[in-house]
């Protein structure tokens, strides 16, 4: 317990000793994994929407709404100096005037973070200046997800333009889409094979007034050189609001506006397909 609103993101550091939330009630906070301790606290003008650590688990950032008549922002702390959290001051803030953030995650070697708008852009923000590195703008609506591949050398986006595309992390070259009929709300790359993983379905307003056939609610798997699905997994009765696949490769899990999450493991014949293939 703590949070008063909706926790909209969730992040462990490396070796899982902390957690951070962003949440509704216009906070971040830091937490103990193994107790459940508040260790910080951090509060904001507006929602924070986006959080992460970077690989060393030393600093964090996070996005805020643009929302009441304040601007979204992401903002860097350096968790090795208290006095940054205790007088919320972090020691970069950069504003993002055009769009609001909807998804972000830390590129490779914590140099910057990669962020996702509301209007389907891309931007890479320095985490050491203060500035913008990159945009540019493959996606025409909002991007949902963004998750890296194993080596941090690609990462994935979800959009509600029905396509996952496939990027450079450090060029942000667009390398490959993947197409549907419906939003995709989360995209992962598996950690073993060139496969991708989709999840969606239609807006969750619109679900009551259509069936589960139509409704498009499957796990999609996509070849990732050759942009072609090879594989559906049903179950879910709403729309799949993420994705994951285990480190290992061996199971994914999907989490569903239906309130369930499903873990699924594959057959020994998907390994034994892609080994001979």
């Amino acid at each position: 317990n703590g949070h008063t609103g909706a926790v909209w993101c969730v992040d462990a550091d490396w070796d899982t000793r902390h957690v951070l939330t962003g949440s509704a009630d216009n906070s971040c906070r830091l937490w103990d994994c193994e107790t459940g301790k508040q260790l910080a606290l951090v509060k904001t003008s507006s929602a924070v929407r986006t959080c992460g650590f970077d690989f060393g688990g030393n600093i964090i950032m996070f996005s805020t709404d643009k929302q009441m008549g304040y601007q979204c922002f992401v903002s860097f702390f350096d968790l090795r100096d208290p006095s940054q959290i205790e007088n919320n001051e972090p020691y970069m803030k950069i504003p993002c005037s055009d769009s609001k953030i909807t998804s972000a995650v830390w590129g490779p070697l914590g140099e910057f973070i990669i962020a996702g708008h509301e209007n389907g852009e891309l931007n890479q923000f320095s985490a050491k200046v203060r500035e913008q590195l990159s945009n540019i703008k493959e996606h025409t609506k909002q991007i949902n997800d963004i998750q890296t591949s194993r080596d941090m050398t690609m990462f994935i986006t979800a959009s509600k333009d029905n396509t996952a595309k496939l990027f450079d992390c450090t060029t942000l070259e667009h390398l490959k889409t993947f197409r549907t009929e419906r939003p995709v709300n989360s995209a992962a790359l598996s950690p073993i094979f060139d496969h991708v993983v989709l999840g969606g379905g239609q807006e969750a307003m619109d679900v009551t007034t259509t069936s589960t056939r139509i409704g498009k609610f499957e796990a999609r798997f996509f070849h990732l050189a050759f942009e072609e699905e090879f594989g559906r997994v049903k179950g879910h009765f709403g729309p799949i609001n993420s994705v994951a696949f285990h480190p290992d490769g061996k199971s994914y899990s999907s989490g569903g506006e239906d309130g369930y999450v499903r873990i699924h493991y594959f057959d020994p014949q998907y390994f034994e397909f892609e080994f001979e293939a």
